[in-house]
């Protein structure tokens, strides 16, 4: 996930100044649609599409994995917190032995006597 932001960020440093620099040499409605385009087509979509294809990536640890009912998963990086180590789908990072129950999966009514 920090890679398609890094990129986005390294995109927008470049595209910033380029739409700066064209802004001379182009009419005023001409230069927003184009901006407006750019954007898209060079941050916007790119990201879109990264984030896509890492969802598909990560699709199995987040369905199929021991470690999304446990508290030290974190969703959004596909990370154990407690080893800082990223699992598979093939790789739990503790083995299974440190897994502890999220507070989401041990509310009152999930939990049967």
């Amino acid at each position: 996930m920090g890679e398609i932001i890094f990129w986005a960020i390294i995109r927008t440093a470049v595209i910033i100044p380029l739409l700066w620099v064209s802004r001379p040499y182009l009419e005023y409605g001409t230069w927003w649609f184009a901006s407006i385009a750019l954007l898209y087509a060079g941050i916007i979509h790119p990201a879109t599409v990264h984030y896509r294809l890492y969802l598909e990536k990560n699709k199995t640890v987040l369905e199929e994995s021991l470690c999304t009912s446990c508290r030290w998963f974190d969703e959004s990086a596909v990370l154990c917190l407690k080893h800082d180590v990223h699992p598979s789908a093939s790789y739990l990072p503790c083995g299974g032995l440190d897994w502890e129950p999220s507070a989401k999966d041990s509310s009152e009514e999930q939990i049967h006597y």
